[in-house]
């Protein structure tokens, strides 16, 4: 398994996501130019998984920024194909962003994760990731 950071988009990457999205989530998955965009964005970092055979199997997105009070990091959208589950991926990529944060001098990484993804949060706790109690809040638009 490898585990590498996107620099350029590329039509095997952009084909990637468009399986991979729907396997998390019910949105539309990103276009090439919102994909290009994420790519290119300063505080944006998409990694992916490799299997043996080189295919992309998974990918997660870390976000990092500032604020007054400090480096914040973000774990977003981490989804591995179905196919490629149970194989330790998801902690590849979680270890790969926490890594880059602590880089970015982040104090800690945040991340959400549906109650039903039981073995995700299994995963996340196993990790090291506590949860936080705080209230969370959403303005739809």
């Amino acid at each position: 398994m490898e585990i590498t950071p996107v620099i350029e988009l590329t039509a095997e990457i952009y084909e990637a996501f468009q399986r991979l999205i729907p396997q998390l989530t019910s949105v539309t998955p990103p276009t090439w130019d919102e994909l290009d965009g994420l790519v290119n964005a300063d505080a944006t970092n998409l990694f992916l998984a490799r299997d043996v055979d080189g295919e992309i199997v998974a990918t997660v997105t870390l976000t990092c920024f500032s604020v007054p009070t400090g480096v914040r990091a973000i774990i977003e959208d981490l989804v591995v194909d179905t196919s490629a589950r149970g194989q330790g991926v998801a902690t590849k990529l979680t270890q790969a962003c926490l890594d880059l944060s602590k880089q970015y001098g982040a104090k800690g990484v945040m991340l959400t994760s549906n109650p039903r993804r039981v073995s995700a949060n299994q995963l996340y706790q196993k990790m090291g990731f506590k949860r936080w109690e705080t209230n969370l809040y959403f303005y739809e638009f």
